[in-house]
């Protein structure tokens, strides 16, 4: 029986799933990843990308970091890929319970997945931080295109991406959502993601259900825990499910 056949058994004798994705998912919409040969930490800068991502980079350096931030980070024109569209299918068809993403591009809602709990946030939300008026990320992109470096708020205020920067924590409510779902789920689907990434990566310690599927490209520390292990690009493996 090959892989994707296994995949299919599984996926078929269960109706409770919850994916647990990262980078990987959205490269195949044309949005880089941070650690492969192409990604955006082997691309150069005049600062490394883990530093400009920092909250302290953000708060001493703005204007720097939203020059990276606009050209590499909001990404507004991407478009769901295969992988994307099958676990909405699976969702809407009551099999899967949650996606659980890293992603911060919001493809899996685009593409009609109604419970996406977004670890790190998001580009299409973004706060003011004096008043807490909210802007979308065309709005921001509509700042740039007017020349404005740093875009703020019509009181004056700075606004911030709704995304979480590194030596920021992670929104408490949706790590207990996350938790809930992983703990509760009978099946769960790693896909596209490193698992380097902590404290999201140790989501997976509460899985405890009877299939684990590990889908990557590139070896993952739980591979050994996998009841499946696929390494081929997860829009080909997903794609390929009959619903």
């Amino acid at each position: 029986m090959t892989s994707q056949e296994q995949l299919q058994q599984i996926i078929d004798n269960t109706d409770n799933i919850v994916f647990f994705g990262g980078a990987g998912v959205s490269t195949e919409s044309g949005i880089p990843d941070f650690r492969s040969v192409d990604g955006l930490y082997h691309q150069k800068y005049d600062y490394p990308p883990e530093t400009i991502l920092s909250h302290t980079f953000f708060v001493r350096q703005t204007k720097e970091f939203y020059r990276f931030y606009r050209d590499k980070m909001l990404v507004l024109d991407a478009k769901p890929n295969a992988a994307h569209k099958k676990l909405a299918e699976l969702e809407a068809c009551g099999k899967l319970k949650a996606v659980v993403t890293q992603n911060i591009d919001g493809l899996h809602q685009r593409a009609g997945t109604k419970k996406v709990l977004e670890l790190h946030g998001s580009i299409h939300r973004n706060y003011c931080q004096r008043c807490g008026r909210s802007y979308t990320g065309q709005d921001l992109l509509n700042m740039f295109d007017k020349g404005d470096e740093i875009p703020h708020c019509i009181c004056g205020g700075v606004i911030k991406p709704d995304v979480v920067l590194y030596e920021e924590g992670l929104d408490q409510q949706t790590m207990r959502e996350s938790v809930r779902c992983i703990s509760e789920a009978d099946v769960l689907i790693i896909g596209g993601t490193s698992l380097a990434v902590y404290p999201a990566a140790g989501l997976i310690d509460y899985f405890h259900g009877s299939h684990l599927v590990v889908i990557n490209m590139a070896p993952t520390p739980r591979d050994r825990q996998a009841d499946l292990l696929v390494q081929e690009k997860i829009g080909t493996v997903l794609g390929a499910l009959r619903v």
